[in-house]
């Protein structure tokens, strides 16, 4: 994947469009994998510095930041200027808080080797270029800093929305053969870090039913960037195959996410 402002803007008005959606019925159903991926800086000890959060969306890590950490600057970055407003409503009364809208791939160049953590959820898939932006991250830190990164991975389940979103959108989105997953260990070294935990974690989640996950999905989650792109009648075709192939009723599911802490070699 390669980066370019068109698709930056288009993910930029996306989001725009989705946060009120994503903070109402996402964050809530996402809450687990925050808390996991939070727990590894929020609990942990760190060297001085502040603490990121590239692609904070509406911020839900922060709470429990400011918890583990509560003297210390945490910097909440994201693309889209919706999703920063609704970030700056949930920081307010926390003057040690702030948040950018700035591209969160790349960082500006005045974080290199200066933070304590960096913590991203769900975030780094929808990156232009995954490892780059991971490399990034790591170079962000200071010695014996954290970095604790959560994202969906192109194989989130066998069975489920996810499964099925993947099936009826094969001929809707560009390919993506997952390759980049397999050289983030690689990045992270080559920044100067060293990779402490990879695995998978599986939560539960369950939606109303189908229509309610897709509407969801595409109002107020990654879908929405496809919804501008191709217009609702496209669209709206592809919601009546994908709740033709849906169970009828409530759908509960196991989505599973890569979870990936590091920390940069103590000197």
């Amino acid at each position: 994947m390669r980066d370019d402002p068109d698709r930056r803007a288009l993910l930029a008005r996306a989001w725009d469009d989705a946060a009120q959606e994503y903070e109402r019925y996402f964050v809530p159903r996402f809450s687990s994998w925050v808390a996991t991926a939070v727990g590894a800086v929020a609990g942990a000890a760190l060297p001085r510095g502040p603490i990121l959060v590239p692609c904070c969306g509406t911020f839900p890590e922060l709470p429990a930041l400011v918890a583990g950490h509560p003297e210390r600057e945490i910097v909440g970055i994201d693309l889209s200027a919706t999703m920063v407003r609704l970030a700056r409503e949930r920081a307010a009364g926390w003057p040690q808080v702030r948040v950018l809208e700035d591209d969160a791939a790349s960082l500006d160049r005045h974080w290199s080797k200066s933070c304590a953590g960096v913590v991203s959820v769900f975030g780094l898939q929808q990156l232009p270029d995954p490892e780059v932006a991971l490399g990034n991250w790591v170079d962000a830190l200071g010695h014996g800093g954290c970095l604790s990164v959560v994202y969906w991975p192109r194989k989130v389940e066998e069975r489920g929305p996810f499964a099925l979103l993947d099936e009826v959108l094969v001929d809707h989105r560009p390919p993506d053969d997952g390759l980049w997953e397999a050289r983030l260990g690689e990045a992270i070294v080559a920044a100067g870090g060293t990779v402490e935990r990879d695995e998978y974690l599986a939560f539960p989640m369950s939606h109303p039913d189908a229509g309610t996950f897709w509407d969801a999905f595409t109002n107020g989650g990654p879908l929405r960037a496809l919804a501008i792109a191709r217009g609702e009648k496209v669209m709206l075709g592809i919601r009546d195959e994908f709740i033709r192939q849906a169970p009828t009723g409530q759908w509960s599911h196991l989505p599973r996410a890569r979870w990936i802490v590091a920390r940069t070699v103590d000197s």
